[in-house]
């Protein structure tokens, strides 16, 4: 019975007051607020001779706070509506239904720009952009390092654009372009089920939006990962062209399928062409070797200046592996860069660190982009991009108003720690006072991230 003591003296009613929950939320409101991002969405959706009775850059700052928060559904914005003393007026369900469905193409763009002018802003108050790593070092100093992949959303509906899909369940092939930098979801495409992973005009168009977010001053020194769909004459060649602009260097590392004619290059490579692996963390990586293949292809038609690169490694136990890699027990990828000075063993790290991206698609998911709330594929585009100002609201809270492992922390331990704390409202000295219970572990942090954003100077 001592297991169940706990309980016995405890009763629940309904009656209670000046107690609030979901008070971290407050935090990414007030965040975009102090950045400049509501007032810019705000002038963005704004149409001439018409003022809804919710300003719709609000409406859609409030969807992504809803996102960042946890909430996988439009209803799920009551959690802050019904918390008027803390969050002040806030949308319908239905309210919210009908601003989503009034962003279309052009309200994209306008919301694309508000973005990118946002986060100069935001990057700017950062002092110094975080160094993307690989190996255990800084990639270079000035990098922005640009992750493009493709990933499966699930569809349990029959919803517009949801189609049976490569990996033979039913949804969407969204293609999304992530900062590895920062973490920041630069621009996501949703795309129906059956679109081809490989389709040039998708990678193009969501690179460019993704180039257009980063600021200005931080074009000049760009790396873009994928894996093999992007590697494409089209994309490949945008890339090249983007790289002679004046005053900008865009460097690539994207993977590369082995054909029969990488197959017969690998078999010429001799014992002494194959140098050692390097691990994440900058050592040696056992049993893994890399080599390079440029000389011994025909590259006709491809870039000036394109290298190919593979790596061999002992597979993993019940690893499949092609004919060709069962001959001699080795797994083989490959990748091709533009990069033409550096160590293969730097170059292929640094190309495997694009891993990250599985990790940053993961968070997405978590954050709005597992469940589209609609049939209309219009409607969950515009979701799409509210999970995504979602993202970089939760990145921004991290990059600016936490520290230590609250900055790295995943969006599912964030929102139990952080965004779902609960305190007590009280008035007093003309002003409300939220009362976190001092022996919440992270109650301090929540206060210093307060007034640190709070300290933001407002927006010119």
């Amino acid at each position: 019975m001592q297991f169940t003591a706990w309980s016995k003296d405890l009763r629940v009613t309904a009656d209670g007051s000046g107690v609030v929950s979901h008070v971290g939320a407050a935090l990414l409101r007030m965040l975009a607020d102090q950045a400049g991002l509501t007032q810019a969405l705000s002038a963005g959706l704004a149409r001439r001779s018409w003022w809804p009775a919710h300003d719709r850059g609000r409406v859609l700052v409030d969807l992504a706070v809803m996102i960042a928060d946890g909430g996988e559904a439009i209803c799920d914005i009551d959690v802050l509506r019904h918390q008027g003393e803390v969050f002040g007026p806030v949308a319908s369900p239905a309210t919210c239904w009908r601003a989503l469905d009034e962003i279309g193409d052009g309200q994209l763009r306008r919301i694309g720009k508000a973005r990118a002018q946002v986060r100069a802003r935001v990057w700017a108050l950062l002092g110094q952009l975080p160094a993307a790593r690989a190996a255990g070092r800084d990639i270079g100093e000035g990098v922005v390092v640009l992750d493009v992949d493709s990933t499966i959303v699930l569809a349990h509906s029959d919803k517009d654009g949801a189609a049976p899909t490569y990996k033979h369940s039913f949804g969407f092939h969204p293609i999304l372009v992530t900062c590895d930098n920062t973490g920041e979801l630069l621009a996501v495409k949703l795309r129906p089920g059956n679109a081809g992973a490989n389709t040039a005009t998708d990678h193009l168009e969501v690179l460019a939006e993704a180039f257009a977010q980063i600021p200005p001053a931080h074009r000049r020194r760009l790396l873009v990962r994928g894996d093999s769909a992007a590697a494409s004459h089209a994309v490949l060649d945008w890339l090249s062209e983007q790289g002679t602009k004046r005053g900008r260097s865009v460097q690539y590392s994207i993977g590369w399928a082995i054909g029969e004619p990488e197959r017969a290059a690998i078999a010429g490579i001799p014992t002494s062409g194959w140098a050692p692996a390097i691990n994440a963390d900058g050592g040696v990586r056992d049993g893994a070797q890399v080599a390079e293949l440029t000389g011994l292809l025909a590259l006709t038609g491809w870039p000036d200046g394109m290298r190919v690169i593979v790596r061999r490694e002992r597979p993993h136990p019940g690893a499949q592996l092609s004919l060709f890699e069962e001959r001699d027990g080795w797994r083989y990828t490959a990748f091709i860069t533009g990069t033409k000075v550096g160590a293969l063993q730097w170059l292929e790290a640094r190309h495997r660190a694009h891993a990250r991206v599985e990790d940053r698609i993961r968070c997405a998911k978590d954050t709005g982009l597992r469940r589209l709330p609609s049939r209309e594929f219009a409607i969950n585009q515009a979701w799409c991009t509210a999970a995504a100002v979602a993202v970089d609201l939760i990145c921004w809270l991290q990059l600016i108003g936490l520290d230590g492992d609250l900055a790295v922390a995943e969006p599912k331990r964030l929102r139990y720690r952080i965004l779902h704390t609960a305190a007590r409202l009280v008035r007093g000295q003309r002003r409300r006072w939220l009362r976190i219970p001092s022996t919440w572990p992270w109650a301090t942090q929540i206060t210093a991230a307060f007034n640190r954003i709070a300290a933001i100077p407002a927006p010119g």
